[in-house]
């Protein structure tokens, strides 16, 4: 049985996982002992070793337990346990790199401190100086980095408990997942089977921690750029980020759906107008227009980390919980001035709605501490490590009731940026503008005068706006640029639901390609510009008269949908959407454009869809059905984990 076992797939990844501890235990020890020379040399044997370190846990993610060729007691510990244990190879391996690229890491503090925009006209005596200095504590934070690599007596500290910081210097950490057990525990009950006494096999939690095991490791990513002086001290992983790829609670995609009654017998936010034969508009508490105007001051990591993407991300907040989508625009800059961000409002033709700036904002929430959450971001990638990752430069909360209830005014708001994340208070972006600032009332005005900000206007809809904006859901956050296809989207859907099907008890799946896809478009915002350009095309063509007539233009928009984003969501020539991804952004770009030019040179996409040069992914009923119990709205404002 133990024989039939070790040629187990579970088996073999525990076997190699052992040989890669092996080797970074070596690779550990040489570098403690390594001379200048021979870093690199090394730091190239870790990138190595860290790629296969990721395909065995991509081996260890795509086991299931019906593969092993025997019953595998405790299989789902063992699995997470395995889990536990590349991790921790990762998490060494990642330090160990930055450790011997440190070399060519450029100190955030010092070009900020020393750089162009400095004051004192001493600070090329000043700067010398401080370069000796920086050397010589370079040098021997070196040597304690390597000692503490090899040091037998530092250990790895487990917390066993939550903890918030209680003083200064203290770190509040939240423990995911239980104490880690060492490899040799492991080893020695690698046999044992959890059963009980007539031989049936116990049941263990089946649901996997590999989202809270990366957020470990984002963390401890940030913590060495902090330390190393890559960014700034008041940079965080960003909060915002980490719910969007939790689940899809917080895309749009989710807050499109029809939502329930509490009785579950009708729709809430779905009515039928039988005078008008469409949907009943409804007015919200909430109905704003937000504009992203720019960012100033914001600090630039330093040499070793580069930036993919600057963006902000925004949502509905009542300082506890997130109340609304969360929505995404990218910010625009000149590589002269990094420190300003600047958006496109008002997006128009082929410009990417994802640099649209203006923004509507919806929501019916009832408390009186809501307001709009804008999280600062970067997406970076480490140069020595090549680990990913995306961190909050700071953040501002924008209340939108004052404490009577009265709406807060239209006009520009100018938001000064705090640093962390939206869970703590009183932390700085860069602390260090308030320590180089004197204690002088001049000084402490030219100090903040360089702390970040975000400027945004906030105003109120146009009637015409407000019309449209009624059909959406009550709560969403967009793009401006797509509120016309987002009306068509819920009218369609109110017509498949209350108006044509065969009774209100019919829970049948709906036939539409239009209902079953849309939801797709949303969370990708290059397809929903393909779909607004391709309208915009067409409904220039059409009559006033044509345009006053609802249910015609309904019809054109179906079939529009059909000649532009359908077939592109099933085309095995659209590469999968990737955030912040330059190169898979331009071949979707690409993609995108040579499709939409066929597409209207052929009239339709129908001599697309039927040539032999074109290759669909295989068929799935998903593509047509829609299913209106199973994509039910979940329950907005979930606490953070």
């Amino acid at each position: 049985m133990s024989e039939r076992r070790a040629r187990g797939p579970l088996q073999r990844v525990q076997r190699r996982s052992r040989e890669l501890r092996e080797q970074v235990d070596a690779l550990r020890a040489e570098s403690a002992a390594a001379t200048p020379g021979q870093r690199e040399a090394l730091r190239q044997r870790c990138i190595q070793l860290k790629k296969l370190v990721e395909e065995n846990t991509s081996a260890l993610h795509a086991l299931k337990k019906a593969d092993e060729p025997a019953p595998v007691g405790n299989y789902n510990q063992r699995k997470e346990e395995e889990e536990k244990l590349l991790l921790k190879l990762s998490q060494q391996l990642q330090k160990l790199l930055l450790v011997l690229g440190q070399d060519n890491v450029t100190k955030y503090y010092r070009v900020d401190e020393k750089g162009p925009h400095g004051e004192d006209g001493n600070e090329e005596e000043e700067e010398s100086e401080d370069e000796e200095s920086s050397e010589e504590e370079d040098s021997e934070e070196e040597e304690d980095e390597e000692k503490l690599l090899d040091d037998p007596n530092v250990k790895e500290c487990v917390a066993v408990g939550n903890f918030e910081a209680q003083q200064e210097g203290d770190l509040t950490f939240e423990v995911p997942k239980k104490e880690e057990e060492s490899q040799e525990e492991r080893e020695e009950h690698v046999e044992v089977v959890d059963e009980t006494a007539d031989g049936t096999e116990i049941k263990r939690r089946t649901d996997s921690h590999w989202s809270a095991v990366r957020a470990i490791t984002e963390h401890d990513t940030v913590e060495v750029l902090t330390t190393i002086g890559a960014v700034p001290t008041g940079f965080r992983p960003s909060t915002l980020f980490q719910l969007l790829e939790k689940d899809d609670e917080f895309r749009a995609s989710s807050y499109l759906q029809p939502e329930l009654t509490p009785s579950q017998l009708a729709f809430k936010d779905l009515v039928w107008n039988s005078e008008k034969n469409t949907i009943h508009p409804r007015a919200t508490r909430v109905s704003q227009v937000v504009s992203l105007c720019s960012c100033k001051m914001i600090p630039v990591p330093g040499a070793s980390v580069q930036v993919l993407s600057r963006h902000v991300r925004l949502c509905l907040f009542d300082g506890t919980r997130v109340l609304s989508n969360i929505h995404t625009v990218r910010a625009t800059w000149l590589p002269k001035n990094p420190q300003t961000w600047t958006f496109s409002p008002r997006v128009m033709g082929l410009l990417p709605s994802l640099l649209d700036g203006d923004c509507f904002v919806r929501s019916n929430s009832l408390s009186s501490d809501i307001g709009i959450l804008f999280e600062l971001g970067i997406a970076y990638t480490c140069n020595s490590t090549g680990v990913r990752g995306e961190l909050s430069c700071g953040w501002a909360f924008l209340k939108l009731f004052t404490s009577n209830g009265i709406p807060v005014p239209s006009k520009m708001h100018e938001l000064l940026l705090s640093g962390g994340t939206p869970y703590e208070r009183g932390v700085e972006v860069d602390p260090s503008i308030s320590r180089r600032a004197g204690a002088g009332v001049f000084h402490q005005f030219m100090a903040l005068r360089k702390q970040p900000v975000l400027l945004v206007k906030l105003r109120a809809p146009s009637v015409q706006a407000r019309e449209v904006l009624n059909f959406l859901p009550e709560t969403l956050i967009g793009s401006t640029s797509h509120v016309p296809l987002l009306a068509f989207y819920r009218q369609i859907l109110g017509d498949a639901l209350l108006r044509d099907r065969t009774s209100v008890q019919s829970t049948d799946l709906i036939c539409n390609p239009v209902l079953a896809t849309f939801p797709q478009l949303v969370d990708q915002p290059d397809l929903m510009d393909a779909l607004r350009s391709a309208w915009a095309d067409r409904e220039r063509t059409l009559k006033r008269t044509e345009k006053r007539d609802q249910e015609f233009l309904k019809s054109v928009f179906v079939l529009v949908y059909h000649d532009s984003v359908f077939p592109l969501l099933q085309s095995t020539f659209l590469p999968s959407y990737k955030w912040a991804e330059e190169e898979a952004e331009m071949s979707r770009w690409k993609a995108i454009h040579d499709f939409l030019r066929k597409s209207r040179e052929n009239d339709g996409a129908l001599q697309y869809l039927l040539s032999s040069e074109t290759t669909h992914k295989a068929f799935d009923i998903s593509e047509l059905a829609y299913d209106f119990l199973g994509e039910g709205r979940k329950n907005p404002g979930e606490l953070m984990d």
